[in-house]
């Protein structure tokens, strides 16, 4: 009623007087006692509920307590009840004994059987009667052990170990049946060939072995292992153990192939011996093992592994040994080429069963890198002994009493350029064989042992020419300009060769070899430039007695010296004729040059000075006609018809036309011209030629002097200096005073 008043007195929005909050307020305290009585009848439904909650646990325990008396009244009877059961089980036990008596008896007489059975290699009836010992022995711990989940089943120890005692030779049975079950399996191969049929038992009783271990697995698992332990001595896994079998018969086999003399020289033997053998064994079990074991084997595949797990383990063994250059490369080319062949591993239809990638090769690219640098070792030492012993040989022909041996071209020669060089390409033939990069890295070895080769070989030719300079007045070789000749020639054979090495050479990574690729080319032209030095040193100390003569009183009468030198140069322009080009044509060219500097040099000596016109013209008659006689000979000795551009002669022709001036007013006119063809020519030259001359005036040779002090023209490209060689002797100073003391 007082709700109702509040909420239609809000709703009208009258408003409110004195009168009317007055009204409100008693419905409001209406209201709360409402309320207050709610709570009070709610209170009121729980208390009760409590009341019989109490009661009713009043009456549970009043019967558990009535169940403890009765418990207690009945512990008596459990004690009668254990006894009971301990009487079932040993009831239990007699019953097994009994029933499996006669089984019992049995043991001992099936054991001694079946060993007699093994011992003859009837595997699957041995095996048949160890199964059947085993099922008994089984058997018989199970029915001792009792039901499975039955209360008090179990198995104590005493009883364990007196059934595993009884059944004892079931172990012995065991071991002894593997041991001929994996000597079969060991000697599967020869068996294969003969009578495959003890293989074929000893793989069924494998198979049969694994299907057992199988079986008790799976029981195993489907009971979570309670009360169902593993028989003894399983699981057998005698599948991995005939693979093992199989891969440490094949380690035997390979290892007893000619394994003694693996070692020094018999290793490629050895090699060879492992190829037809694996080759044989493949073929073997490819067409019979692999008939006589089931499809899942694989037998073939692995076979294939472990042949090359093997030659792994083998081949890592003997690429540490200290083997020699032959050995090493019987190694390379066996695991390079020949396993990888068609005659091995190769063969179409063994590609598909091995997978080299996965196995790994057989040897690794660092094993087979460290081979081939000990084999370019190997061969560098024996090259290096065997120039040596080249280089030797070569000194003692030298000191032959006959000229060297003339090839089909009537060249000189000797045998070293033939013994290096065919060694060399042998050396890179023999490389190739194993790879383009093992040839380029012996072919660099090579070359940079010709190189050590030739600096030897050039010290040898010093000391050859300094032997013969120091014995010439006593015992002079007669024979020394033909080897040096010899010499030369070798060098141009060795040069044919290095370039023919290098042509061979492919592109391969830089070693410590490759900073020496022009070593051997740059050994070989200074071996050549001292023969040729020598050479020459040999024709000038033939021509020294003539030069004595030359440019003399003697010599402007008769003329005959400059005959006895061109007969001394024909001589040796004739030896020349037996040096390949480009040597020959070079020789006679520094024969020229020679001539005609010696020529000069003897007439830069002032021996003759002329006293008036006449013996200026004859002086420079004679010059010129040994010009002439010089150039004669020498253009009749180029055989191949090559004649020097620039002719040396003509200096001789040019210095006698300034001897025979008549006019010495016009020496500089002709000086000017010399100075043009010759710019290499000093003032002491001319001085000596002014001296040569003897009636030059003071004022011209000044002026001359001068001339020739402010000219100085440079040298132009390829001009050879000839001047430059000739050296001016000092000139001896005159003293106006008596030698005489003065008073």
């Amino acid at each position: 009623m007082g709700l109702r008043c509040l909420l239609s007195s809000r709703a009208s929005g009258e408003t409110w007087t004195i009168q009317e909050k007055g009204e409100s307020t008693n419905c409001i305290d209406l209201f709360k006692v409402k309320v207050v009585q709610s709570y009070l009848e709610g209170v009121d439904w729980g208390l009760g509920q409590l009341r019989e909650a109490r009661a009713e646990l009043r009456e549970v325990s009043h019967d558990l307590h009535k169940a403890d008396l009765e418990s207690r009244k009945n512990s008596e009877e459990v004690t009668t009840l254990e006894t009971l059961r301990e009487i079932s089980v040993s009831h239990r036990q007699l019953l097994a004994a009994v029933s499996n008596l006669p089984r019992l008896y049995k043991v001992r007489s099936m054991v001694l059987e079946t060993e007699r059975l093994v011992e003859s290699r009837r595997l699957l009836e041995a095996h048949a009667r160890l199964m059947e010992l085993e099922h008994w022995q089984d058997e018989v711990l199970l029915q001792l052990q009792g039901p499975r989940g039955s209360p008090g089943t179990g198995l104590n120890s005493e009883d364990e170990e007196l059934v595993r005692n009884y059944f004892s030779g079931v172990g012995r049975l065991v071991d002894a049946l593997a041991k001929e079950l994996w000597a079969v399996v060991g000697s599967g191969l020869s068996l294969a060939c003969q009578n495959p049929t003890l293989f074929v038992s000893a793989v069924r009783i494998v198979e049969r072995e694994e299907a057992l271990d199988q079986m008790f697995l799976e029981e195993r698992r489907s009971t979570s292992g309670q009360n169902m332990p593993m028989p003894p001595g399983r699981p057998r896994c005698w599948r991995d153990r005939f693979f093992k079998v199989m891969e440490e018969a094949v380690s035997a086999r390979f290892r007893s192939v000619s394994y003694l003399h693996t070692r020094g020289p018999g290793l490629a033997s050895h090699l060879s011996a492992l190829q037809h053998c694996i080759k044989g064994d493949l073929s073997t079990v490819r067409n019979f093992l692999e008939q006589c074991v089931p499809s899942h084997y694989r037998l073939t595949r692995t076979y294939l592994r472990f042949c090359h797990q093997f030659l792994q383990n083998h081949l890592g063994l003997v690429s540490g040994w200290e083997l020699e250059g032959g050995e090493i490369f019987a190694v390379l080319n066996w695991v390079l080429h020949i396993y990888n062949s068609s005659e091995m591993m190769g063969e179409p239809a063994l590609v598909a069963e091995l997978d080299i990638e996965d196995m790994g090769p057989l040897i690794s690219q660092e094993g087979l890198e460290q081979l081939q640098n000990k084999y370019v070792q190997k061969v560098r030492k024996s090259v290096s002994e065997w120039m040596h012993k080249a280089l030797e040989v070569e000194l003692t022909d030298w000191q032959r009493d006959q000229e060297p041996d003339i090839d089909h071209e009537g060249c000189y020669h000797t045998s070293l350029p033939t013994i290096i060089a065919q060694m060399l390409e042998e050396n890179a033939r023999v490389a190739l064989m194993i790879s383009e990069a093992l040839r380029d890295q012996t072919i660099q070895m090579g070359l940079y042992e010709m190189e050590n080769l030739l600096s030897r070989f050039r010290d040898a030719i010093i000391v050859f020419g300094k032997e013969h300079r120091r014995d010439s007045a006593i015992n002079s070789n007669k024979f020394y300009l033909h080897y040096l000749l010899a010499c030369i020639n070798n060098c141009i054979i060795l040069k044919t060769s290095t370039e023919s090495l290098q042509q061979q050479l492919c592109s391969y990574p830089s070693n410590r070899y490759s900073r020496i690729s022009l070593g051997p080319l740059a050994a070989l032209d200074r071996a050549v430039r001292k023969a040729c030095r020598l050479v020459m040193d040999h024709l000038l100390f033939e021509l020294q007695p003539h030069l004595q003569e030359l440019l003399s009183r003697n010599w402007l009468a008769q003329g005959e010296v400059t005959q006895n030198m061109c007969g001394v140069l024909e001589r040796h322009c004739e030896f020349y004729n037996k040096v390949r080009q480009p040597c020959r044509q070079r020789l006679k060219e520094e024969c020229q040059w020679l001539t005609v500097v010696e020529y000069v040099r003897t007439l830069m000596q002032k021996r003759l000075v002329c006293r008036n016109s006449d013996e200026r013209n004859q002086l420079a008659q004679r010059m010129t006609q040994d010009a002439q006689l010089l150039r004669d000979h020498l253009q009749s000795m180029e055989t191949d018809g090559t004649i020097d551009e620039v002719n040396p002669t003509a200096l001789i022709t040019a210095l006698a036309d300034i001897i025979n001036l008549k006019d010495p007013n016009m020496l500089i006119l002709e000086i000017s011209v010399l100075v043009n063809k010759y710019p290499d020519i000093s003032e002491e030259h001319v001085s000596v030629l002014m001296d040569v001359r003897g009636d030059v005036p003071k004022d011209v040779r000044k002026s001359v002097l001068d001339f020739l002090e402010q000219s100085a023209p440079p040298l132009p490209q390829g001009y050879r200096p000839i001047f430059t060689e000739i050296l001016v002797p000092s000139s001896r100073i005159q003293f106006c005073l008596p030698t005489a003391k003065c008073t």
